[in-house]
């Protein structure tokens, strides 16, 4: 958990000088969050967590555009986290033009916001992802996989890892890709808080999955849902 000792630390990424400083200036008003480098395309912020790993001072979250020059935040973000596994990327997009959002969250992303989300979201998102959860709303999520998610073949196989999960297992997996929180699969299945958690870890080591966001995807790419 951070605090004002220890902030999360925060790399901002963005082809615009102007949006990365209005976030530095937001993210620095806040105790338990610190900006520790800017880099003005994918390229710049692959280098910089790469220099900043070696000096054990990484970023915990970049916080990544994803149309840039040189090289793009899907591009970077699959590059940083071949650098340093252990950092989480958010997505900046504007939903209607950047279609390729979903590329991002299998690249590894942990989600992506919104540009035009409200400054408490934003920070509220670098957080959320810190902690290891996803950053995408229930209702965000379900636009997104409607818009940018083929249906599956009718031919198509189903995962082979989908088997190891236990009926209990699959049905907090259905849930997830549903976009449900916690809390509402607590309700929806009559289970307590600790043993939800414990069957969403289960599910996301079984199915090797880095979040909750990438078993979104694949509960629609399966056609589970």
């Amino acid at each position: 958990m951070s605090t004002p000792d220890c902030p999360i630390r925060v790399l901002l990424v963005d082809d615009q000088p102007l949006v990365r400083g209005g976030f530095s200036m937001l993210i620095g008003s806040q105790q338990d969050l610190k900006v520790v480098g800017e880099a003005g395309d994918g390229a710049q912020a692959v280098d910089v967590v790469r220099m900043m790993g070696r000096s054990g001072e990484g970023p915990d979250v970049v916080l990544m555009d994803i149309r840039m020059p040189n090289m793009d935040g899907l591009e970077a973000t699959r590059e940083i986290l071949t650098v340093d596994p252990a950092v989480t990327v958010v997505l900046l997009t504007t939903f209607d033009l950047d279609e390729y959002a979903l590329d991002g969250i299998r690249a590894g992303a942990s989600g992506f916001l919104l540009k035009d989300a409200m400054p408490e979201e934003l920070l509220s998102a670098i957080r959320t992802c810190h902690r290891g959860d996803a950053v995408i709303a229930p209702s965000t999520t379900h636009r997104l996989m409607q818009r940018f998610i083929d249906p599956p073949r009718p031919e198509a196989q189903p995962d082979p890892r989908l088997e190891t999960l236990t009926p209990r297992e699959r049905e907090v997996f259905v849930l997830v890709g549903r976009g449900l929180s916690n809390a509402e699969i607590m309700a929806e299945l009559v289970l307590s808080e600790p043993t939800v958690k414990t069957h969403v870890s289960r599910i996301l080591a079984k199915l090797q999955a880095r979040d909750r966001v990438q078993l979104v995807v694949m509960a629609h790419e399966t056609g589970l849902l």
